[in-house]
């Protein structure tokens, strides 16, 4: 197993940022290796919310099954991927600060096959692949604000 963690500033209310995180299809305008994003679950988001995701990996295409697991709006969102030959179950989280919040992330990664051997090597393309993304999502938003 391999843990991803990290955290960065995002200069937006709280409500925002975990509102826009938590709907899973917003991830197409701010991580441009997500090419696909579909809500498979009838209601609101929270508990039990499924998605299905694909992500471009190695120049390949990468379908996965998303499920919320854990929901406390708007501190905590738990969830699990499952996708070929690997699981990555985690959260990230809102923490109110003075200019915004600070958004963290927590993942572990499960590897099955040949590349569980990997586990060093995955975990520096796992830090390095959602630091892109959660700066990606920062942009967005602080970008959206100021366009406002």
């Amino acid at each position: 197993m391999t843990r991803i963690c990290g955290s960065i500033e995002i200069r937006r209310p709280v409500e925002e940022v975990f509102d826009f995180v938590a709907d899973q299809r917003n991830e197409l305008s701010y991580n441009p290796k997500t090419t696909e994003s579909v809500k498979l679950t009838e209601g609101p988001i929270g508990v039990g919310a499924r998605f299905r995701a694909t992500v471009l990996s190695a120049g390949r295409s990468l379908p996965m099954v998303i499920e919320y697991t854990g929901f406390d709006r708007p501190h905590r969102l738990a969830s699990r991927s499952v996708m070929t030959g690997s699981v990555v179950a985690g959260e990230v989280c809102c923490h109110p600060g003075p200019r915004g919040i600070r958004f963290t992330w927590e993942w572990d990664v499960r590897v099955s096959g040949p590349a569980r051997f990997a586990g060093p090597l995955i975990g520096w393309i796992g830090r390095r692949e959602e630091r892109s993304i959660r700066t990606g999502l920062q942009r967005h938003l602080e970008g959206k604000a100021g366009a406002s």
